[in-house]
Formats: structure tokens, C-alpha cells, sequence
């Protein structure tokens, strides 16, 4: 492949697990091959730093579908998440909407329950982690699926 960044996160965010550069050799592509057929994934040592910065910023935003999917929250409860995160408390985030402290309380409340986790630093960590599982699974299924000879 070309030494592109944006080609390599184009073939990674399509499900490429290995990406190996025109000019590697050919004891290179086959032990990429073979590292790919173990299940691992292979990339270009300056394409890591890449890769790090591209899923910092991501995971900022998880996919609200998922959140949906996952634990059914509301689209009001997905806008609290991110000012949760941040630290600010139940009076600044009902400032922010222009609501009432007690509506954020009940929001986070809901929220807590429907996450399964105890305390509110606790949510943001909760939903990163599940989009991180969703999509190891998703990989993982991939993978099964393009090994099995039916």
C-alpha cells in the first residue's frame, strides 16, 4: 500500500487488519500474512502514532446508536454524557440546557441505572468501554466469519 495516513485509516475504519507498505519486503508480506492469520493486526510503525490520535479523538463521541442500543438511553441522557465527563456539576449541566437541577439529578439517575454503574465518574468509562467491546466483537465476528469455509 502507499505510505498514505489517509489510506491506511480508510483500509483500518473498512476492517483492514493488516497494512503493509509497497516497499516492504517479501519476507515482510508474508510475515504479515501470518501474523493476520493469527488474529493479530499489522501496521506500519509511523502509521501507530496515527492510529492513537485518531482513536483519542473518536472516543470522545462514541456513536450514540450504540448508547441507544446498549442501554436505551434517551437523547437528552447521550447530551449529558460528554458534560459529565468533563467534571461539571448537576447545577452548571442544567444551566448549560436551561434546566432545572433536579431534571439533571433524575437524568443522571436514569442514567446510572440504565449503565449499571454506581457513581457518575463512572458513566463516561462505561460507555467508551462498551463502544471498545462492540467493536472487538464486530472485528472478532469478521474475522470467524471470513475463516469459515461456509
Amino acid at each position: 500500500m502507499d505510505d498514505d495516513p489517509e489510506q491506511f485509516l480508510r483500509a483500518v475504519q473498512t476492517g483492514a487488519l493488516g497494512y503493509v507498505l509497497q516497499e516492504a519486503s517479501a519476507a515482510d508480506v508474508v510475515a504479515a500474512i501470518r501474523t493476520v492469520a493469527e488474529g493479530k493486526a499489522v501496521c506500519p510503525p509511523q502509521f501507530i502514532r496515527l492510529l492513537f490520535e485518531h482513536i483519542a479523538t473518536r472516543m470522545g463521541d462514541v456513536p450514540t446508536t450504540r448508547r441507544r442500543e446498549k442501554w436505551g438511553l434517551t437523547r437528552r441522557e447521550q447530551q449529558l454524557i460528554p458534560l459529565i465527563e468533563r467534571g461539571l456539576s448537576n447545577k452548571e449541566i442544567a444551566a448549560y440546557f436551561h434546566l432545572s437541577e433536579q431534571t439533571i439529578k433524575n437524568h443522571i439517575h436514569r442514567i446510572l441505572r440504565k449503565t449499571g454503574v454506581s457513581n457518575r465518574l463512572s458513566i463516561g468509562e462505561a460507555c467508551r468501554y462498551s463502544f471498545l467491546l462492540g467493536a472487538e466483537t464486530a472485528i472478532r465476528t469478521k474475522l470467524e466469519t471470513a475463516r469459515s469455509p461456509y
